[in-house]
């Protein structure tokens, strides 16, 4: 096991969020080149994004929710629409 200073622990959490952006921007892109499109919300409304650029708007969606941790909530089931 390696040992660690508070300091050196604290220098590389600080560069999770920068990982993190990283990896997100690659899952994109690769989604992109493999999959040809992606989804996402932009504004609230959600958007599915195509490889060549351009976006579709599918729906509105509601706005972030703000949570507390352990609240519990009960979710409302959607009727599927039959084919």
């Amino acid at each position: 096991m390696i040992n660690m200073t508070e300091e050196s622990m604290t220098v590389l959490e600080a560069g999770i969020p920068h990982l993190a952006h990283g990896a997100l921007q690659r899952a994109y892109y690769e989604a992109l080149t493999t999959g040809g499109k992606v989804m996402r919300a932009v504004n609230g409304q959600l958007v599915e994004t195509y490889a060549d650029g351009t976006e579709t708007v599918l729906r509105s969606i509601h706005g972030p929710v703000k949570v507390t941790m352990g609240a519990r909530f009960r979710l409302k089931r959607r009727s599927t629409p039959t084919a």
